[in-house]
């Protein structure tokens, strides 16, 4: 059942027409020491630190990558380590915040960003997982804690984010929620999909949502707008992914086969271009 201990509405960052400026996150998005004692940043160096030959620093294993996926503009791109979770801005290129949970173990197995504000929705994965792989927990790094959960009976494969939706995606059923108050919106039953894998529009307009349909090759498409359910055989092997342009109006799929490449329009399911591995 989905909890809630406060409005997830975030308060947007105002957009730039200037993304090579770097687009820093608000200061509470930068790297500082925490007063809460459970999530803990980086400690910073000690200044006193006895640098004589006797003393030996223990070693620390560096932290093992289990996520990676970009904000919706692009612009930034999130980390889930063993440890935490790491923020980077894309141009330029350097990394602006992070947050280990090294005493609990602190895996994050799912991190997504909303835009460049402080919401973002965590899973725990790794040998020690922060939390349990089968919740979603809305964190608010403005607070520095979590603000809603929901819970499922199995593990949660992906998470996709828009600012009026959360998009839960299991192995074989994928979940729909308003974000303002994690109530269920739709249920949707797909073919065997542990890559997690769907795709959500980000444009101003309605929500399109694609996800692989209930048969090998298939994808499903959703226009929330008109309430249509369009399902096209886009290959002949299962898919391996997809992408969607931000206004949910092109499709492009690949399968498990990887010779081609196929670009569909959304609204009538006709292909307006194939492209074939190693052609020119």
């Amino acid at each position: 059942m989905p909890t809630l201990a406060a409005n997830p509405k975030p308060n947007f960052l105002p957009p730039t027409d200037q993304p090579n400026h770097g687009l820093d996150l608000p200061p509470h998005m930068q790297r500082k020491p925490s007063h809460d004692p459970n999530p803990n940043p980086t400690p910073a160096t000690n200044s006193n630190f006895d640098a004589s030959p006797e003393a030996v620093l223990p070693a620390t294993p560096p932290p093992s990558l289990l996520y990676l996926s970009f904000n919706q503009d692009h612009s930034c791109f999130a980390a889930g380590t063993d440890h935490g979770f790491w923020i980077y801005n894309c141009d330029p290129f350097r990394e602006i915040f992070r947050r280990d949970f090294d005493h609990r173990g602190g895996g994050i197995g799912v991190v997504e960003m909303l835009y460049r504000c402080f919401i973002l929705a965590l899973v725990g994965g790794g040998p020690n997982p922060q939390y349990p792989p089968n919740k979603v927990m809305i964190w608010d790094d403005n607070q520095n804690r979590c603000i809603g959960e929901v819970s499922f009976s199995s593990e949660v494969r992906s998470v996709r984010l828009r600012r009026d939706r959360i998009v839960v995606v299991l192995e074989h059923k994928i979940f729909v929620y308003n974000f303002a108050d994690l109530k269920l919106l739709h249920q949707i039953e797909t073919i065997a999909n542990p890559k997690g894998l769907c795709a959500v529009s980000q444009g101003a307009g309605s929500l399109v949502l694609v996800c692989p349909g209930l048969q090998k090759g298939q994808v499903r498409i959703e226009h929330y707008a008109s309430k249509r359910t369009k399902f096209n055989l886009a290959h002949d092997s299962r898919i391996a992914c997809f992408a969607l342009s931000q206004d949910g109006q092109l499709l492009a799929t690949a399968s498990t086969k990887g010779t081609l490449v196929r670009v569909y329009n959304t609204v009538d399911g006709s292909l307006l271009q194939e492209v074939r591995r190693g052609s020119r």
